[in-house]
């Protein structure tokens, strides 16, 4: 009995405590107070759009932010949500963001839209999950904000009701997430660095408010936050890595010159360096490819000068060489023969392209992982993405082979291509389905 009024106790306090602490992280994060406050205007604009009004302002900050591959299933109406997060405690969907005022945010005011990107919460001050990057998007001024919901409701309205979020207890108790909030939610809008050029601080804002290259490339701690202290350093998101992309230059982007990082980020290819796939695909065809040249070179500005990082797998030295070595050590057998029978009309022995440089294998770090976690993921589940009016396309594979077919198949590729001991089993295979 008296065990049972102790426990009772214990938990009554907890209970307390977490409501008070809720409230107390809820106004913090949720005060409107500051959304005025003096802060750079119009900051993720280049220069040239200085006299445009605001909803072309919007759509070139809504590209650069990304909006659309979060809230757009493929297929699907333009911003109208429905794209599911799978996360290790359950999956979330994204919200309707068109002006539709019954199930998108037509009903929203300016304040409600700020709010919303600085603090996290939504019109009625729930908190929102944190797979919308609002703790990135808080360093963002409020002009800027202000014209990506120009953009937004200047679109057409879609109907489309919220999907419910499936997720287990405790992370189906939103009010948790204030909690999350007051440990891990820096609201400050960003702040040149002094000393820095300013196509360095432009990079900055690019890539650590608009662009939240973070959010994917950083590690994350055991509250799913990013980790400060390892910026950029790399990430498994979603089934694929986001590589290292800080100036370290084994594991990291230090020895790419900076019309290679600027070729990559802006055509999602660079000769020598490998071709964008998966989500990194994504962000350059919804967003990297619509920016202007000036502000691809802020960003390949700013990544020089990102703290270097160990982590992760080392890039590949831009030398043939290396693809002669692998093939004379690359062992015959079945991942060899599914190579030659399936791959090898778009992608040549010596790891270049047939008909195109965008199926070249040599120097992509996918190639360079033992666990083949990117290349499984892009024969699995085959890569397609617009360039302009060019289609980058590679078919999908994980109908036609077996688990130990393709276990085979990114075995020798990693192999071949990489130099590396392929370690992927049939079961991986079959996990990352």
């Amino acid at each position: 009995m008296k065990i049972g009024r102790a426990l009772g106790l214990l938990v009554g306090i907890i209970v307390l405590v977490a409501i008070l602490f809720s409230a107390y992280a809820l106004l913090i994060v949720s005060h409107p107070g500051d959304e005025h406050a003096a802060q750079p205007q119009s900051a993720g604009t280049p220069s040239d759009f200085a006299d445009k009004g605001a909803v072309a302002r919007g759509e070139y900050l809504a590209r650069a932010a990304d909006c659309v591959a979060c809230h757009t299933v493929p297929g699907g109406a333009a911003f109208a949500g429905g794209v599911a997060f799978k996360l290790p405690f359950g999956t979330i969907y994204s919200p309707n963001i068109t002006a539709d005022k019954d199930t998108g945010i037509g009903d929203w005011s300016d304040d409600d839209f700020v709010r919303a990107m600085h603090a996290g919460v939504d019109k009625d001050g729930r908190p929102l999950y944190p797979a919308f990057p609002y703790t990135s998007y808080t360093a963002l001024s409020r002009d800027d904000i202000l014209a990506i919901k120009a953009y937004l409701f200047s679109l057409p309205t879609v109907h489309s009701p919220a999907r419910a979020n499936d997720l287990s207890f405790p992370y189906n108790q939103r009010w948790t997430v204030s909690l999350w909030n007051a440990l891990f939610l820096n609201k400050q809008r960003f702040q040149p660095e002094e000393g820095k050029p300013e196509a360095w601080n432009r990079g900055a804002y690019l890539a650590t408010a608009l662009g939240h290259c973070g959010e994917c490339h950083t590690p994350r701690n055991a509250a799913f936050a990013m980790n400060a202290n390892e910026a950029l350093a790399g990430e498994e998101q979603q089934g694929w890595k986001a590589y290292n992309i800080t100036s370290d230059k084994e594991h990291g982007v230090g020895q790419w010159s900076d019309q290679e990082l600027a070729d990559y980020l802006s055509k999602g290819h660079a000769a020598g360096r490998g071709t964008a796939s998966g989500p990194m695909s994504e962000v350059v065809a919804n967003s990297l490819q619509y920016l202007t040249p000036s502000d691809v070179s802020a960003l390949v500005t700013y990544l020089r000068g990102v703290k270097p990082q160990s982590n992760g797998i080392a890039a590949s030295p831009n030398a043939p060489s290396e693809v002669g070595l692998a093939s004379a050590n690359a062992k015959a057998g079945l991942g060899e023969q599914l190579f030659v029978g399936a791959c090898s009309g778009c992608h040549l022995d010596n790891g270049q392209g047939r008909e195109t440089d965008y199926a070249a294998l040599t120097g992509t770090r996918a190639v360079r992982d033992p666990h083949a976690t990117n290349a499984v993921q892009i024969i699995l589940h085959g890569s397609q993405w617009q360039l302009g009016n060019r289609r980058i396309y590679m078919p999908s594979f994980g109908n036609a082979y077996s688990d130990v077919e393709i276990a085979a198949l990114s075995n020798y590729v990693v192999s071949h291509f990489g130099g590396q001991q392929g370690t992927l089993s049939a079961s991986e295979v079959a996990n990352r389905r």
